[in-house]
């Protein structure tokens, strides 16, 4: 009917990893969650992500012309849309966990929204970017402890929600997978620093070495690429063995972390 719902689902609907969405999946598998509820949580926080990408890509924030091997949705239409399309999806994803079909109790319900606020806002993800954008300016004088909590706003906090979303369903503690996923998180984002160096724009859907040319300082840039990815390894062995309670059931978990 619209520009504005062709690029929602541009946005939320054209590749990507999903990682997100499959880290509910799997941390919900291991509590026996019902999967009609997963996958109303799941479809959430994949909208909140996409739209975090789809204002993170625009001339304001990174300027940048492609994602997910597609140009990005402000240079597909224009960047009022892109805009609009970002906060639509936000909103979408609320409306997912607070929907009359999501049959969980309704404490569960508000705890997955108020949680999910806060990963997400300016305690979380939109703190994270905000951080960013303020060390580019800086540009030096910047240690790994900063870039750390930094990347822990912008992006482990999401990755953490999801993680734990199982747990917050089956309404049990969650310290074991809060533990994995920082681990996971930060190794995440320095594999992430390492494919902007080494990555080429086919394989990883984006520009590569934008971070390398503005200078940026990133785990790379302040490690080295030898001692950031002896780091991944590191956080990858520490995210595994902290999944031992679970027994089989976290394989999937387990797995996801090699493949990171």
């Amino acid at each position: 009917e619209s520009s504005i719902k062709d690029a929602i689902s541009y946005a939320v609907l054209n590749g990507g990893k999903r990682l997100r969405g499959f880290l509910v999946w799997e941390s919900s598998s291991i509590f026996d969650i019902d999967p009609a509820a997963v996958e109303h949580v799941a479809a959430a926080v994949e909208c909140l992500h996409a739209y975090s990408l789809v204002h993170d890509d625009l001339p304001a924030m990174d300027n940048d012309c492609l994602r997910r091997g597609l140009p990005t949705v402000h240079v597909k239409w224009d960047e009022t849309t892109a805009i609009l399309a970002g906060d639509a999806l936000q909103s979408l994803s609320f409306e997912f966990l607070s929907s009359e079909d999501l049959f969980l109790d309704p404490n569960v319900k508000l705890n997955l929204i108020n949680t999910l606020a806060e990963a997400s806002g300016m305690n979380g993800m939109v703190l994270g970017q905000m951080e960013d954008m303020l060390f580019e300016k800086r540009r030096d004088n910047i240690d790994i402890d900063e870039i750390s909590a930094m990347q822990n706003n912008k992006t482990g906090k999401l990755i953490q929600w999801s993680a734990k979303a199982g747990a917050i369903m089956a309404q049990k503690n969650d310290s074991a997978l809060k533990n994995y996923s920082e681990f996971l998180g930060l190794a995440f984002q320095i594999t992430d620093d390492i494919l902007d160096v080494e990555g080429f724009a086919n394989e990883l859907g984006k520009t590569p070495r934008k971070d390398l040319i503005s200078g940026k300082a990133t785990f790379v840039s302040l490690m080295g690429l030898d001692q950031a990815k002896y780091e991944v390894k590191m956080l990858i062995s520490k995210a595994c063995d902290a999944l031992a309670e679970y027994g089989s059931k976290e394989e999937g978990l387990r797995e996801l972390a090699k493949y990171v």
